[in-house]
């Protein structure tokens, strides 16, 4: 009993330690890939987060609202695939702000942001507003996306 605990204990520091390692390894600087992303000296760019509010139009039809919504969610893949949207997900429980949602675009301009989110179906329909935000973030966000397809089993 004992050696099995002590073989145990041993095999799990191994991998502790070997874990250890890889995270101490610094990660080689990557010219090539900063500047193809956009990034800044720390790695960093602006983006322009919209946070999806709760809109003055209520739905009651509930076929009228699924239409509706497939619209929110075709347009949020359109614009994922077209490189606008970096994040884009609901709030899990209310909050005070009436914050639905939001999304994350790949650029600076809230001009630009504000002609992207206008065409949601959602938003053209009143069941969403928003609020704009400039913000800072890592350069790299843009490429979660590519992991984000290989992990998920069914589109929403």
């Amino acid at each position: 009993m004992k050696l099995k605990i002590y073989v145990s204990i041993s095999f799990l520091m191994a991998i502790l330690s070997f874990a250890q390692e890889k995270k101490a390894e610094k990660a080689t600087f990557n010219q090539e890939l900063a500047t193809s992303l956009g990034a800044d000296q720390y790695g960093m760019k602006a983006y322009t987060i919209v946070m999806l509010t709760t809109g003055t139009t209520k739905i009651e039809d509930k076929a009228k609202m699924g239409e509706v919504m497939k619209g929110h969610m075709t347009n949020i893949g359109k614009l994922a695939d077209e490189g606008k949207i970096v994040v884009a997900g609901p709030f899990l429980e209310k909050n005070k702000e009436n914050y639905r949602g939001m999304f994350i675009f790949n650029t600076k301009s809230k001009e630009e942001a504000e002609q992207w989110v206008k065409t949601d179906p959602a938003v053209q329909a009143g069941v969403f507003s928003y609020e704009i935000f400039p913000w800072y973030g890592s350069a790299a966000l843009p490429l979660y996306l590519k992991h984000h397809e290989e992990i998920s089993k069914t589109n929403p």
